[in-house]
């Protein structure tokens, strides 16, 4: 399905440096033109940078404080406590995600053995299923604690953010110049990803850049967007002259960035932009969200091709492009795959996502 309006020229290599801030109350008036208003802003900022902040939502302050003393008190416990959580364990890729889980694999191969593997540690909560008629590989029961407050706080903030995405959502339709309900009936069941993730405190190590300085690796989202909850600064974003641009803390503002899925609907306008997060001494917390469509959405372009455009976006499922990117980044999955017990699906072979520049 083609948009309604278009954004036909390639956009430029931006040459931002800083991340813009966008007041979303408007998406919540009951005036069409002041829903248009953000959209626009929504648009621009996805389309020049990726990344734009958002203020003037509806989650309160105590349900952000709630999830981030559950995540220091979880985080606190011994190894051997938390490792009763392994992922591995679970039926929808949720749990306890020990440090060096993470790395990724390059379809068909082992390991990328030299690839450095982020130092952190986290704790995945999904979609929680309970009926069991639509269980899809990323979708079943949540693997939770044995901790009744622990999953109330963060089931209470997963809630609210996963009522924030869906106004974002709409903000986004529109912006693609869709009809602002547009995604309503694809986010009924969809396998939103709640990361509470921990960097622990490292004397060992200055502020740094570059190779070696990462506390996360460069990448892209896998899914439609991610909604950012950070509590400390580290977070860089790629612009277009290959720079690393800082995305500092703002009290009271959520990172929103384009994920892989939203390029596809974009067919390239709206670019998932490379980011990672710099190491640094200080423990610190960051709590993403990321928001996808219903397992069995199909996602495809619904803008014309940006013009010159050298990629050539593919309808793919929206689970299997999410279940492929996950299975690629960890261990557990990876074992799995190899004994036969999973298979990976073929999702988008020939396309990268995220802008063509490189790193300084």
């Amino acid at each position: 399905m083609q948009s309604r309006t278009n954004l036909h020229k390639q956009t430029p290599l931006r040459r931002f440096s800083s991340i813009p801030v966008i007041d979303i109350s408007g998406l919540y008036s009951a005036v069409p033109a002041e829903r248009q208003a953000v959209a626009g802003n929504i648009r621009d900022a996805a389309r020049d940078v990726g990344f734009f902040y958002v203020c003037g939502h509806r989650i309160p302050e105590a349900a952000t404080d709630d999830l981030v003393a559950s995540a220091e008190r979880y985080f606190a416990q011994p190894f051997e406590q938390k490792m009763q959580n392994y992922i591995g364990l679970s039926q929808n890729h949720s749990g306890y995600v020990p440090e060096g889980e993470e790395v990724f694999y390059s379809p068909g191969s082992n390991a990328d053995v030299n690839k450095p593997r982020d130092h952190k540690e986290a704790y995945d909560v999904n979609y929680d299923l309970s009926d069991l008629r639509y269980r899809r590989p990323m979708l079943g029961p949540t693997l939770w604690p044995d901790d009744t407050d622990f999953k109330a706080k963060v089931s209470c903030y997963y809630d609210h953010g996963t009522e924030l995405a869906k106004v974002l959502f709409r903000g986004f339709a529109l912006a693609l110049g869709l009809e602002e309900t547009f995604f309503d009936g694809k986010l009924i069941r969809p396998p939103n990803q709640l990361r509470l993730i921990h960097y622990p405190y490292d004397p060992g190590v200055e502020d740094a850049q570059g190779v070696g300085g990462q506390g996360i690796g460069a990448h892209t989202d896998y899914e439609c967007f991610t909604l950012l909850l950070p509590t400390a600064d580290g977070l860089e974003v790629l612009n277009g002259e290959g720079r690393w641009i800082d995305a500092p803390v703002i009290p009271g503002c959520f990172v929103v960035n384009i994920g892989d899925m939203m390029e596809i609907l974009s067919n390239g306008h709206f670019r998932a932009t490379t980011h990672r997060v710099r190491k640094v001494k200080e423990e610190r917390y960051a709590f993403p969200l990321f928001c996808t469509c219903d397992y069995d959405t199909v996602i495809e372009p619904v803008m014309a091709p940006c013009e010159g455009a050298d990629k050539l976006y593919q309808p793919v499922r929206c689970g299997d492009h999410l279940y492929a990117q996950t299975i690629d980044t960890f261990d557990y999955l990876q074992k799995r795959l190899r004994s036969g017990g999973i298979e990976r699906p073929e999702t988008q072979p020939d396309v990268g996502f995220g802008r063509e520049e490189r790193a300084l």
